[in-house]
C-alpha cells in the first residue's frame, strides 16, 4: 500500500510539471504575437519593418526637427540613433520631457511612406536627471548617498 501512495505522488508531480511547462509555452506563444519590439532607426533602415507592424522606435529627437502641424495637436519630428534618421509623427499631448535633443521611445507603426506614426511617446531623461525637489543636492552614485552641495 505504501508503494501505491508513493507512485501516486510521483505521477501527480509529473503531471504538475507538464502542466506548468505547457502553460509557460502557451503564454510565450501568445506574447510573441502581441509584443512590440524595440528598433533603433539604423535597424529600421537596414532590416526594414513592414508597414502597420506594432513596434517601439527608440533614439534621440533630432535638434531642429520638431515642428507643430496646422491642427495644433500633431507634431512631426525626426528620430536618430547617430547612424540613421527616420521621420515620425504623433497626435496628442506629448510628455513634458519630450523635446529636441532628448531621448524618446515611440510606440506605433510605420505607414507605407516610411513615416513612423506614433500612438504613444515615452520621453527619456539621461542619468544626470535630478527631480526638482532634489535640486541643490549632490548624489554619489558609488555610495548612493545624497548630501547638500556647498
Amino acid at each position: 500500500m505504501a508503494m501505491k501512495s508513493k507512485h501516486q505522488r510521483l505521477v501527480l508531480a509529473i503531471v504538475a510539471i507538464v502542466a506548468v511547462i505547457g502553460a509557460g509555452l502557451l503564454a510565450a506563444s501568445a506574447l510573441k504575437d502581441e509584443a512590440a519590439y524595440f528598433y533603433a532607426p539604423n535597424e529600421v533602415k537596414v532590416k526594414g519593418v513592414e508597414p502597420g507592424k506594432a513596434i517601439r522606435l527608440g533614439g534621440m529627437v533630432v535638434t531642429g526637427s520638431l515642428r507643430k502641424e496646422a491642427d495644433g495637436v500633431t507634431i512631426a519630428f525626426d528620430v536618430t540613433d547617430g547612424k540613421a534618421t527616420v521621420p515620425a509623427r504623433f497626435t496628442g499631448i506629448a510628455p513634458d520631457l519630450f523635446r529636441e535633443g532628448s531621448g524618446v521611445v515611440a510606440e506605433g507603426a510605420f505607414d507605407k511612406g516610411g513615416t513612423f506614426i506614433a500612438t504613444n511617446l515615452l520621453a527619456k531623461h539621461d542619468e544626470r536627471y535630478m527631480p526638482r525637489e532634489l535640486e541643490g543636492m549632490d548624489y554619489n552614485a558609488a555610495t548612493h548617498e545624497m548630501k547638500a552641495e556647498k
